[in-house]
């Protein structure tokens, strides 16, 4: 007497569950350039690593003898998998059932998986691919009511995002639910012209009298460049490596610090090319992403949110093998100017790093909040007062260096200046309350008005102020504690690190009201 006969039942329901929405459904995935649920996992995690939990749970339909007569296996996969090494907890749509409809995915399943990521501390991947929601009003016929909307499992994913990483990679059409648990993550990824991210599709809007395809209004140049989405990626399997890489760089969970690799660079590497990579002009734009890269580990620079916020470069780095956020004024737009998206994306990458216990290097060159009707009518008052308390709440180190432009509110924004100012001063800084340029000839309205050589009279201001402004007169003043040689800066950050690991403590982030 034993239980095989049971056994040989499991099998054969886990077989049926293997053929997800079956041969026609997956072949018209497959047929649309996109991989099955089963695929993706695969691909996404370490080999042979993948646990399912939940694997028989669907709709079963029984027969007069009470034996199984048809199966559909739910839309949601989920269970435990190792990436590069390290516990994860996976949850994948599978659009082959019934286009990944939210009441076909068997809803306790995510809330499972978002409770098991938060309670044993592990980092979260989701791979969405579904229509969200209720599905098409066609269910209506089946169940002919209508319900108060509840979102199930949503308190879970508000603390979850607490606890632990959550990673979204959007990898087909997410609408109403979909498009919320996307935007519900510490990062997310789209797939050029494979997925795209709204609230509701294309027959909504159409029936609202805007007449636009699933791309024009949530495709990737939308998304990714207005921060709904973080990284936007050319296939399936660049957004697997992606949110490995990503994960690498930060703990499990908040409860434990960031693991530091062996390193891969010598500390005291010094880049002659530092020495003149700012143009000497003060105006003449530069690559801030070559600063990035000749001063942290060599290839270890990760960016986050590339195409929105584009005036900062966001993104995580190892120096001497311990993981630290990044921030680089990008002058290329707007001269590096605070706008609105900047300031969002500003606060977003602060948050993200104190809650993870990330040090961060900020190197600076900002010539202050965008000025203008435009900047004003996005909102770049409030964006930016947001963005400078995040700043002053984070409870990691940061280490400034000040490349070029600190000017204004936003410039004084480096960093939470009342606590230790670990910072470095290149001699091409520029700084002040206003800039220089304008703020002469303001000044001095009456008296150039009154000369009787104006062209000379500023020539002459501008020389007197040009040696007022000078980086060495703050420094004798000690408003600039140093300035260095471009070049030293890699030892210097790497000297940085060493100490400010020793400040760093896990454990949850408590932070008072943001305007």
């Amino acid at each position: 007497m034993s239980w095989q006969k049971s056994i040989e039942e499991l099998r054969r329901r886990e077989r049926l569950a293997e053929k997800m929405g079956g041969e026609e459904p997956v072949s018209r995935q497959r047929g649309r350039g996109k991989l099955t649920v089963r695929e993706r996992v695969a691909f996404l995690a370490d080999p042979g690593s993948f646990h399912e939990i939940g694997k028989i749970a669907g709709n079963a339909t029984y027969g007069a003898d009470d034996e199984l007569e048809h199966f559909t296996p739910s839309n949601s996969v989920m269970g435990r998998a190792q990436l590069n090494g390290k516990s994860t907890v996976i949850l994948a749509d599978d659009f082959t059932v019934r286009g990944g409809a939210a009441d076909a995915s068997i809803w306790q399943k995510m809330v499972q998986a978002i409770k098991m990521a938060a309670e044993y501390r592990l980092p979260l991947v989701q791979m969405i691919d579904g229509t969200g929601g209720g599905g098409s009003v066609k269910m209506l016929e089946k169940d002919p009511r209508t319900y108060i909307p509840e979102t199930p499992g949503w308190n879970e994913i508000t603390h979850g995002l607490t606890q632990v990483p959550f990673v979204s990679l959007a990898l087909g059409p997410c609408a109403g639910m979909g498009a919320g648990r996307v935007a519900a993550s510490h990062f997310s990824v789209m797939v050029k012209e494979l997925s795209q991210v709204f609230v509701a599709g294309p027959p909504v809007a159409i029936a609202l009298g805007e007449d636009v395809t699933k791309e024009e209004m949530g495709g990737w140049k939308i998304q990714g460049q207005n921060g709904t989405v973080d990284n936007v990626v050319n296939s399936e399997a660049e957004a697997f490596e992606t949110a490995r890489r990503f994960l690498s760089y930060l703990p499990a969970s908040v409860h434990e610090l960031p693991e530091r690799e062996q390193p891969n660079d010598t500390p005291d590497r010094r880049e002659e090319s530092l020495i003149s990579i700012v143009p000497t002009d003060g105006k003449t734009p530069y690559k801030p992403r070559k600063i990035v890269e000749a001063t942290v580990d060599k290839g270890s620079f990760f960016e986050i949110g590339h195409d929105w916020g584009r005036g900062i470069v966001c993104g995580f780095a190892r120096l001497d093998g311990y993981p630290v956020g990044i921030l680089a004024g990008d002058p290329f737009f707007l001269d590096g100017a605070w706008t609105a998206d900047v300031c969002d994306k500003v606060a977003r990458h602060m948050d993200l790093c104190s809650q993870f216990h990330l040090p961060v290097v900020h190197f600076v060159d900002c010539p202050g909040f965008a000025v203008g009707v435009k900047a004003e009518t996005a909102g770049v008052t409030r964006a930016g007062v947001r963005a400078m308390t995040a700043i002053y709440q984070a409870d990691v180190p940061v280490c400034s260096v000040v490349i070029r432009k600190a000017y204004g509110l936003a410039g004084s924004a480096m960093m939470n200046q009342s606590r230790t100012k670990w910072r470095y001063c290149w001699p091409s800084g520029d700084w002040g309350s206003l800039p220089m340029a304008g703020g002469i000839e303001a000044a001095f309205r009456k008296e150039l008005a009154e000369a009787e050589d104006p062209d000379a009279l500023k020539a002459q201001l501008y020389k007197k102020f040009d040696a007022i402004r000078s980086p060495f007169r703050t420094a004798e003043s000690f408003y600039a504690e140093e300035i260095i040689d471009p070049r030293d800066t890699r030892p210097l950050l790497v000297d940085f690190i060493h100490h400010a690991w020793r400040t760093l403590e896990p454990g949850e982030r408590r932070i008072g009201f943001r305007p």
